[in-house]
């Protein structure tokens, strides 16, 4: 038989154990980030580009019938360079280099950046083909950020390139 005091001194140990755990909970507050500054996560995953070369004629005739493609395509892609600004500055400038042992895979980047809430221009900048100079794709937009927001910058090209979300 158990004893009623047995029975209260469980009650009182695991109320104790509740309001212990209850009160880590809650208390004390955790913020991720202080409360006046938001968040840009850029987040990008693409394969780059191939240079393809058209073949002439003769090197299509030397070639079997069953390998008559008339364009040559290396498996290799190419780097990718990447360059965010904000309110005019660079704060983020990068190659990124594809993947695999042939450098046929995707290129990938991940980069946080915490600033105060408020009005930014934001621009982004990107070539996935270093052999033609400049940039092929390019976002640039005024963004008003409140307090604790992330603004995501992804790309995708079936939906036009570079994109903010």
């Amino acid at each position: 038989m158990i004893k009623p005091s047995a029975i209260i001194g469980q009650v009182i140990l695991y109320g104790a154990f509740a309001v212990f755990i209850g009160y880590f909970a809650t208390s004390p507050k955790y913020h991720q980030i202080p409360e006046d500054v938001a968040l840009i996560k850029l987040s990008i995953s693409h394969l780059g580009d191939r240079e393809c070369r058209k073949r002439t004629p003769e090197e299509l005739e030397k070639l079997p019938r069953n390998m008559r493609a008339p364009l040559d395509c290396p498996r290799e892609r190419s780097d990718i360079t990447l360059q965010v600004d904000l309110d005019g500055q660079t704060v983020f400038d990068t190659v990124m280099h594809p993947t695999g042992i042939a450098k046929d895979g995707v290129a990938t980047v991940y980069k946080r950046f915490e600033v105060k809430a408020g009005e930014h221009m934001l621009s982004v900048r990107m070539n996935d083909n270093l052999a033609k100079p400049g940039f092929k794709f390019v976002k640039e937009d005024k963004v008003n950020l409140k307090p604790a927001q992330v603004l995501v910058i992804d790309f995708n090209p079936d939906k036009g390139g570079l994109f903010f979300q």
